[in-house]
């Protein structure tokens, strides 16, 4: 594929931060990662309807759903999930840009990746949420039955069967979704966000 190069950045009229002041709030990405399984999108689609009820502008990425659409084209060979992560980066970077909270329900496993989509952000504008559930919990829910389908192996290169998953190692937030509920879950999110005066 032949890339453009007779392209230029323009600069919009209306900053960032004029949407930030407008809206009353920061916009950054809460960028979720974890096992299949593991309630990533639960509470992802949780935080979301919470910062909704308050009036704040949000919008939720995930995982399935892009694959419907914008990701309909890739697979899930480790090259192919690395393009995945790369276009979400790109257009979660986009709804950070309109003053947006933008939630993404990704298993991205690979922190590589993860590190690559950190580097498009300014500093405090990508929160890592790392959804921390043992592979055996994340099994017994299988709420997908696709762990019960990559064990009979008709399902490749799934993560954490025969596809590794890199937990994070300095996540800005953990949440032990084996051990707490999904509001405890939400809450603890949102205090973060008040706490580095995001909300």
């Amino acid at each position: 594929m032949t890339k453009a190069t007779n392209i230029t950045w323009h600069d919009a009229a209306i900053t960032k931060e004029d949407r930030r002041a407008q809206n009353g709030h920061g916009s950054v990405v809460l960028w979720f990662t974890g096992l299949s399984g593991s309630g990533k999108s639960t509470i992802a689609n949780a935080v979301s309807h919470e910062l909704f009820r308050q009036g704040i502008n949000e919008y939720v990425l995930d995982g399935d759903n892009v694959r419907h659409g914008l990701n309909k084209d890739l697979g899930f060979s480790e090259a192919d999930r690395n393009e995945n992560i790369r276009r979400i980066g790109e257009v979660a970077k986009l709804f950070v840009d309109s003053g947006k909270i933008v939630t993404t329900a990704f298993i991205s496993p690979f922190r590589s990746d993860r590190e690559t989509v950190r580097a498009l952000f300014e500093e405090g504008e990508f929160i890592e949420v790392f959804i921390d559930c043992p592979l055996e919990e994340c099994e017994r829910r299988d709420p997908k039955k696709l762990y019960a389908k990559a064990r009979r192996g008709e399902i490749k290169d799934f993560t954490g069967i025969d596809s590794p998953y890199e937990a994070p190692e300095n996540p800005e937030i953990t949440v032990r979704s084996d051990q707490y509920t999904v509001d405890e879950a939400v809450g603890q999110i949102l205090t973060h966000l008040r706490e580095k005066n995001i909300l």
